[in-house]
């Protein structure tokens, strides 16, 4: 691994170079899987480039543009970046579970209902949907380090907020308060896939897409174990349960603030060279060619991605559906057992954070993306039924491995998701492809938490359950039908130890090449 600016390598990339022919000839057409540099696809993205010269030749002069010679290298600090990412947007999501964690507490210290607390939760799915588009619109057109100062600073003005609500008569506020973090949400999520393509290699992006999505369920995970610890419930002492919240609160808010700074510090808008092949054709593209109405109609052109994007929607919002009602449906069966539905879930989510890591490496190691993508979600779905039908067992240790069994394979998914559609859709930008499959999810779990949630009251669990089975199976066909083209894998193989010698455009008949070097650093 070669850090930026390396002198000692660039001057014998420089060497290299002198010693190409002048009059070197040019190399074969390459196919670009029907995108040229710079250049949209006339036909939204499917149509493929036949190798003819002149197409040709306007790519190789747009590499030529883009400065002469790009190195591929990889930067230390994109660990950095992974890491701090990977901590704003793990307080983010325990921020989101804190409340419903400790919903009989909060609804007491209010004086509220139960639905009311359940808004501190259900208000970052509401939040997500409208603000996804301006959010990737502001990620596409200012940058990912702007995107990222934004997330993290306002997930730390909404904790401070909450520092302002330590009073039984300040629901309002507190309300206000997770609503911002709500906000910051939309910032976050739409992050790793975007991270993992502008600062990691093409062996490592799908393992930095996982560990970027395990930040969010590692803060859940906290979530589930911290908030019970730091606030007991006193119900005879108000002034003590508002001390212990004000610990949590104020923690929170100290913790959000040095991960803004440190956001400050560490994240720029790219390395200085880029990590792959298929980063180095994309910084090639002038911006003036870029629109973000057409890469949403492109994405939307893009039969494959649609398909994704419903499969995606159905298998994340089944998860987010099986997680708002898992205590429902045990104490349903299990009376009594609100601590060991609160171990479940926690299992769960720990089983997942596993299946995130293992999909990530799997990707990296063998770029099956559609048969991986399929198979988990087969697996997603048997998972389900057997965790249906053994429910009602009266074993709550079945329970316990039906469930880590269930979100080892449903929450390995998410990671399979971003990183299948960033292939599928390049050279689209990660951030939108990565919106759009989150507004998806969003979408899907209000309705499927709203119907299995009244499926379970009226009838049984079992009856909520068989619902999300027979949805999850019209996500297994669907993806079945998902096209692989692995534009972005074919980038990277296709150019890989290649030098691409290009002339200006300006040139005379037989001019002095210039040469864009292609050094690979992996």
């Amino acid at each position: 691994m070669v850090e930026d600016g390396g002198g000692e390598e660039e001057a014998e990339g420089e060497s290299e170079s002198e010693q190409m022919p002048a009059a070197a000839a040019v190399p074969p057409p390459q196919r670009w899987n029907g995108f040229l540099p710079g250049k949209e696809a006339e036909d939204g993205g499917q149509a493929a480039l036949a190798g003819g010269g002149e197409q040709t030749a306007e790519a190789e002069a747009m590499l030529a543009a883009g400065g002469g010679r790009l190195e591929t290298r990889l930067s230390r600090r994109r660990l950095a970046v992974l890491a701090v990412f990977s901590c704003y947007s793990l307080v983010n999501a325990f921020q989101w579970i804190q409340y419903s964690i400790l919903s009989n507490i909060f609804a007491g210290f209010y004086g509220v209902s139960f639905t009311q607390i359940d808004w501190l939760s259900m208000v970052y799915m509401v939040a997500y949907v409208p603000l996804i588009l301006p959010a990737t619109w502001l990620l596409d057109a200012r940058g990912l380090r702007l995107t990222a100062l934004l997330g993290s600073g306002l997930n730390g003005l909404g904790a401070w907020l909450k520092c302002a609500s330590l009073a039984p008569d300040r629901y309002p506020i507190t309300l206000a308060a997770q609503t911002v973090c709500a906000v910051a949400q939309v910032f976050i999520l739409g992050l790793p896939s975007r991270i993992a393509s502008v600062w990691f290699g093409p062996t490592e992006v799908s393992t930095a897409c996982a560990v970027a999505v395990l930040g969010n369920q590692l803060g859940t995970a906290i979530g589930f174990l911290l908030p019970p610890v730091l606030v007991p419930n006193t119900p005879n002492d108000t002034n003590l349960m508002a001390h212990n919240i004000s610990i949590m609160f104020y923690g929170t808010a100290m913790v959000s603030t040095l991960l803004f700074f440190l956001t400050g510090v560490v994240f720029e808008e790219k390395p200085k060279y880029p990590p792959s092949h298929s980063q180095a054709v994309l910084q090639t593209m002038p911006p003036e060619d870029y629109s973000y109405k057409q890469s949403i109609i492109n994405l939307f052109k893009n039969i494959p991605f649609v398909l994704l994007l419903v499969s995606y929607g159905i298998m994340t919002g089944a998860f987010y559906s099986v997680s708002t009602l898992l205590n429902q449906m045990i104490v349903t069966h299990y009376e009594g057992e609100e601590v060991n539905a609160g171990r479940i879930g926690l299992t769960l989510v720990v089983a997942g954070m596993v299946g995130s890591i293992i999909c990530g490496l799997w990707l990296d190691y063998t770029k099956t993306y559609k048969q991986t993508t399929l198979i988990v979600y087969i697996l997603s779905f048997i998972g389900l039924v057997v965790f249906t039908f053994t429910l009602d067992l009266g074993y709550l240790i079945v329970v316990f491995v039906t469930g880590g069994v269930l979100g080892f394979f449903m929450t390995g998914y998410l990671p399979l998701g971003f990183e299948f559609a960033v292939e599928i859709t390049y050279p689209e930008s990660e951030g939108t492809s990565s919106g759009l499959l989150n507004a998806s999810a969003q979408i899907f779990g209000i309705v499927f938490t709203l119907v299995q949630g009244k499926l379970t009251t009226d009838y049984s669990p079992r009856a909520g359950n068989l619902f999300l089975c027979a949805w999850i199976f019209v996500g297994i066909i669907l993806t079945a039908l998902i096209k692989s083209d692995l534009r972005r894998h074919n980038v990277n193989s296709g150019i890989m130890n290649l030098d691409v010698k290009a002339v200006p455009a300006d040139s005379p008949a037989e001019p002095e090449s210039a040469t864009l070097k292609i050094q690979s650093a992996l």
